[in-house]
């Protein structure tokens, strides 16, 4: 069964989702919130999906299992996933989001959230305890006929944006769109002319695809380039596919990662603290932009947490991001008069908005304002097809054998710091790093290397999978 928790909900092969595990594990969220009194009898629980062709399907059981708790389940529709927990949010409920996010088309998820947001791992470890002891619970075999509700849900994200940011902030810039199969592609080009930008659309697909923001596929990264050798764009922009992280390239059509992006935008909100995982650039660091900068493990529970305990320590303005560009909000942020509600679940909308922003307010192309930040040059790539306890076999062994470490990477001239937060993190001792960690949510080991130049970061990133493919294979 290849259905669990990964970094960020649970995630499985739709032959198996499909089915009575998708009932099962909405039965044990609706049930761990009652066991806690956070749910009544006939409480709403709103529902979301990506646009995936087993997300509909999935969304039936789903919607099926509300009912079979005594709830009413609400049909939201194909929606983002900030989008849905914004909403939900709003009106105290809980909420569940069919989605596989950026993963390939035969695998789908799910996200849960309580009425206060995306649970933590403490929920998943509930959750998967009631699973365990309920067993599998037989899905109702007749459909059930959710409430659905309109265009609220849109609305409401969209007066987000529109409301906190000037009118007209964006106008000058022309923005390429890459629209391909994210659920959010329409509302990114709302939101950006309804700040003033000119946008263009891009790649609008009829059937999914994976686009991960962590790792782009060369056909994403040919793309922008082709894209932005086609037409002067001041930025290309998109989504993964539920619309919680950004993908934003300069005029050049080069990829600006994530967790730069994320930096931008802690930047613009007048962030004093920041929270990332460990996988995000160490230039975060050395930029001087923020007072404190909170490191965590991988996932956005792992944030979540890192924020609330930023929060309680007395931090001022706190931002979340992960190396993939998702921006969790964790403080309402007051600007003339407007507000900006927290919101901490991963979004990409307000990286991609504060980054247009900046650009426009600037008057500078965002290749240079990407520099201002020093970062070392980083590449991400990922060895697919690893089974999970091969990864854990490579790792375990790379972090508890010193020798064993020191001798593979040798060739770099010698190891100067080893951190086994989150995987495996090597910093050698010319600087550069390497970082290998399992994949939360496939099958696959995922790198992340940096170095001072970009050549020199992705020769690195193809010695390193080159190295954990070899050693992997040996074992």
């Amino acid at each position: 069964m290849t259905v669990k928790f990964g970094t960020s909900g649970l995630r499985g092969l739709v032959s198996e989702l499909r089915g009575t595990p998708a009932f099962s594990y909405t039965v044990a969220f609706l049930r761990m919130l009652q066991n806690r009194n956070l749910l009544n009898e006939g409480s709403e629980v709103f529902v979301g999906r990506d646009l995936r062709a087993s997300s509909p399907q999935i969304a039936q059981l789903v919607h099926s299992a509300i009912a079979a708790s005594g709830l009413v389940p609400v049909d939201c529709g194909a929606l983002p996933t900030p989008a849905l927990a914004l909403y939900a949010t709003g009106e105290n409920a809980p909420a569940i989001m069919v989605t596989g996010s950026h993963i390939p088309d035969d695998r789908n998820g799910l996200k849960f959230y309580r009425a206060d947001g995306e649970i933590d791992k403490r929920d998943e470890r509930d959750i998967v305890e009631i699973h365990a002891a309920i067993g599998d619970a037989v899905p109702l075999l007749s459909p059930v006929d959710p409430v659905r509700v309109g265009a609220e849900p849109f609305q409401g994200y969209m007066d987000r944006f529109l409301d906190f940011f000037e009118q007209g902030s964006l106008s000058g810039l022309r923005v390429g769109v890459y629209q391909h199969s994210s659920v959010a592609r329409d509302v990114v080009i709302d939101i950006l002319r309804g700040l003033g930008a000119k946008t263009v659309p891009l790649g609008r697909a009829e059937h999914f695809i994976p686009v991960d923001t962590e790792a782009l596929r060369q056909e994403d990264v040919a793309l922008l380039k082709d894209w932005a050798a086609t037409e002067p764009f001041d930025a290309i922009v998109s989504t993964d596919g539920d619309g919680d992280r950004p993908l934003v390239a300069d005029a050049s059509g080069t990829f600006v990662r994530g967790d730069l992006v994320g930096a931008i935008t802690a930047n613009v909100l007048g962030a004093d603290c920041v929270v990332t995982p460990v996988s995000s650039n160490s230039g975060l660091e050395r930029c001087g932009h923020f007072a404190r900068v909170v490191r965590t493990r991988v996932g956005s529970p792992y944030v979540i947490e890192g924020i609330g305990t930023a929060l309680a320590q007395g931090a001022r303005c706190v931002v979340g991001f992960e190396a993939n560009g998702g921006v969790l909000l964790g403080s309402s942020v007051e600007r003339g008069g407007r507000i900006l509600p927290a919101l901490q679940t991963r979004d990409s909308l307000l990286p991609i908005v504060c980054t247009l922003a900046v650009i426009a307010k600037n008057g500078r192309p965002l290749a240079e304002i990407a520099a201002d930040f020093r970062f070392l040059a980083a590449a991400s790539g990922r060895l697919e097809g690893v089974p999970s306890e091969n990864s854990a076999s490579f790792l375990g062994k790379l972090a508890a054998d010193a020798a064993y470490a020191d001798n593979i990477f040798a060739d770099l001239g010698g190891i100067g710091n080893i951190d086994n937060h989150d995987g495996v993190r090597i910093t050698v001792l010319n600087g550069e790093v390497v970082h290998f960690r399992a994949s939360g949510n496939a099958p696959e080991l995922r790198c992340y290397v940096e170095a001072k130049a970009e050549a020199r970061a992705d020769e690195l990133l193809g010695w390193s999978l080159a190295l954990a493919e070899a050693q992997i294979l040996e074992s």
